[in-house]
């Protein structure tokens, strides 16, 4: 008994690791440009290094519906550990790529691969957390994200003292032989015995589940709310390390760290804070995560803007930080916001969509910010990303009701 009542906390445990190697050798790339085009010299312009960054979302982006699906039906061990697998394998094959073709196909396989993660992982831990921890359990477990961000943003401190293939295949040797522990230490129990599997009998037809989420009014807020602040969301992943580079005139191997520490850091603060906020606030007022979430989206806004505007070490490190804190506020809910939306068995479907509407916007915005950094305007596009996170939370708090029925955990 005891043995079962630790174990929500060490799924938690578990997939922390598998979390922090996800963000970790997917955002590495970021701060690898300069080494990265001694060896591809078209990627000396910052519209190409965008598309290649771009790549991995627009297919993680239009993967993620499918993994959602298929995560709400097949057995959720076997789809993290031979994801974490085939990303890991790709992250190593990415250090021995002779060509740029070579390159933007295995992003683009890492994109698949890494899709079928989040959904499967995030319905994983729902399913074995109450609304009483939920929050705080996503939190704990999106903290590996952050810090998986805070030391791909090394990937330039490792590449300049050895090379970046020998980044690439470190890391993702490191990735493969946790999956092989994880095969072992993994459990999903069989999804037959589960409540919702023998009392539910509609789940053979494909479109069921898509189809229910797609009616309701609801999910469409979710989808606005989760996609407009990837927008600012992806901007910062993608680009800060290079705005903060050009802004205070620094080189990418301490630029990369210290943006990419400066807000992973706060953000794993963040989504510690945001979790134990959120289960407390729900605790006494229905929409105690919404206006956890709003909290956190609000702290972002002038983060934005000394970003862009203030070019400054004092103010670059203000900024990152209020965005790590904001963020990780806002990110830690929204699994356990969609939660009181949809029924249990739609909920890796649910993520899955929302995925998709986040990471769509995500490869717009890093592709359009590439053209944006070849125009010498990336800081002031930067700062114009505060007004979309002013019309999510309008959104947000006009039209994101709580139902009176909430599904059952």
């Amino acid at each position: 008994m005891k043995s079962a009542s630790r174990y929500p906390w060490q799924l938690v445990a578990l997939l922390w690791v598998v979390a922090l190697l996800n963000y970790m050798d997917r955002q590495m790339i970021a701060t690898m440009r300069p080494a990265m085009q001694v060896d591809f010299p078209s990627l000396e312009q910052a519209a190409n290094f965008g598309r290649l960054m771009a790549v991995f979302l627009w297919i993680y982006g239009l993967m993620s519906p499918f993994a959602g699906w298929i995560a709400d039906r097949f057995n959720r061990k076997r789809l993290i550990v031979g994801s974490l697998f085939v990303w890991s394998t790709v992250t190593l094959s990415m250090g021995l790529s002779t060509s740029l073709d070579m390159l933007y196909v295995l992003r683009a396989i890492m994109g698949v691969s890494e899709a079928l993660y989040f959904p499967a992982a995030l319905s994983l831990i729902a399913d074995h957390h109450s609304e009483r921890t939920r929050s705080r359990a996503m939190g704990l477990h999106l903290s590996g994200i952050y810090l998986g961000q805070a030391l791909g943003g090394f990937g330039s401190t490792v590449s300049s003292m050895t090379s970046w293939k020998i980044a690439f295949i470190s890391f993702g040797g490191i990735g493969m032989l946790y999956s092989i522990f994880l095969l072992f230490a993994l459990k999903d129990p069989s999804r037959e015995q589960s409540n919702w599997r023998s009392e539910k009998k509609d789940l053979s037809s494909p479109f069921k589940g898509l189809s229910d989420l797609l009616g309701s009014f609801p999910f469409w807020i979710m989808i606005f709310y989760f996609a407009i602040p990837s927008l600012p969301g992806w901007a910062v992943k993608n680009w800060a390390p290079t705005l903060i580079s050009s802004s205070l005139h620094i080189d990418m191997p301490l630029a990369g760290p210290l943006t990419t520490i400066s807000i992973s850091l706060s953000s794993f603060g963040g989504v510690l804070l945001g979790g134990w906020l959120s289960d407390k606030w729900f605790s006494i007022h229905s929409r105690g995560r919404i206006f956890t979430s709003v909290i956190g989206l609000s702290l972002t806004i002038p983060s934005l803007l000394l970003l862009g505007f203030i070019g400054t070490l004092p103010a670059v490190l203000l900024g990152a930080i209020l965005f790590g804190l904001g963020f990780g506020i806002f990110d830690c809910n929204n699994m356990p916001i969609l939660c009181q939306f949809i029924k249990e068995e739609h909920r890796a479907t649910g993520y899955g969509l929302l995925n998709t509407a986040g990471f769509m916007a995500g490869a717009f915005i890093t592709e359009f910010l590439g053209k944006s950094t070849d125009d010498g305007q990336l800081g002031t596009d930067f700062a114009w990303l505060a007004a979309v996170v002013i019309l999510i939370i309008f959104i947000q708090l006009s039209f994101l009701k709580i139902p009176r029925q909430i599904p059952s955990s």
